[in-house]
């Protein structure tokens, strides 16, 4: 098993996601790309001490962007959204 804080990059602050905290207890974190579902689910809960009941993954692929005469491609990222027991929470801010 790897090192928690090699698993999860960053937690993804944006509208939806902190409207989905405050409904849901539902958080996203950005994860590495080669981590599974029971890595990113062992890591919240050894990071933040709370019990994950569900994970979710999906990975977005990278666009190609246009910098003027050439074409790059930007990096892919996996996301995981994961749900919290309730009464569980995390204090990301």
């Amino acid at each position: 098993m790897r090192d928690p804080q090699g698993i999860i990059v960053r937690p993804l602050m944006t509208e939806k996601n902190m409207d989905r905290v405050q409904k849901r207890s539902v958080y996203s974190f950005e994860v590495v790309e080669d981590a599974n579902k029971v890595e990113i689910r062992s890591a919240v809960e050894k990071l933040f001490n709370v019990k994950v009941t569900d994970v979710r993954t999906l990975v977005k692929k990278g666009r190609v962007k246009r910098v003027g005469l050439r074409e790059v491609q930007r990096a892919s990222v996996k996301k995981a959204i994961v749900q919290l027991k309730e009464g569980d929470k995390i204090d990301i801010l």
